[in-house]
């Protein structure tokens, strides 16, 4: 089974992922993980990852894609990848359908967690000590939300359209979220 989890930052993706990676025996994929990866390693790609990330920017989709290709055609992950937050952009949907169906697989699943600027905010707060993340600064973050929010609008309506798709309310609690997830998902 192959899951989408996306929403703004913050919004608990990387939560929901990290349940369902268990749950399920997948992958959890997350972007963001791999590209702070690439800036720990301090490579040419994580310095232009940082600088974006500075600015507020999303990475290059090429980038970004060709981290997510190198993933999918991983036999030990077939059909078990949990996407959380990927795509982000409409190219990086359609780059992902296209690598799904190269490599004979599909999304099962597709939640988007809808969370309000406000909520966003004190969880980046709280994150920030606690997982003590550089990329959580506010400003930086404010930048984050609204450029994912205007980026992702088209992601939206792409998925939205999809028998598959579910949008939850994201500003609810953890295990609400899961519970209503485990509910969708059935397993």
């Amino acid at each position: 089974m192959n899951l989408i989890l996306f929403g703004p930052p913050g919004a608990g993706k990387g939560t929901q992922a990290r349940y369902l990676v268990k749950k399920l025996d997948s992958f959890q994929i997350s972007t963001g993980d791999m590209l702070r990866d690439e800036i720990k390693k301090d490579t040419e790609i994580g310095k232009k990852i940082i600088t974006d990330m500075n600015e507020g920017k999303f990475v290059n989709d090429e980038i970004v894609n060709k981290l997510i290709e190198n993933v999918i055609f991983d036999s030990q992950k077939k059909n078990k990848l949990i996407f959380d937050g990927y795509p982000r952009s409409l190219s990086q949907a359609k780059n992902l359908d296209l690598l799904l169906k190269k490599s004979d697989q599909k999304i099962n699943y597709i939640f988007f967690l809808n969370v309000n600027k406000e909520t966003i905010i004190k969880r980046i707060e709280k994150r920030k000590i606690l997982e003590e993340r550089r990329d959580d600064v506010s400003n930086t973050i404010l930048k984050r939300y609204d450029t994912y929010m205007q980026t992702t609008k088209p992601v939206l309506d792409f998925y939205s359209k999809n028998p598959n798709f579910y949008e939850l309310d994201g500003s609810l609690e953890i295990e609400q979220i899961t519970l209503k997830i485990d509910d969708i998902i059935n397993v």
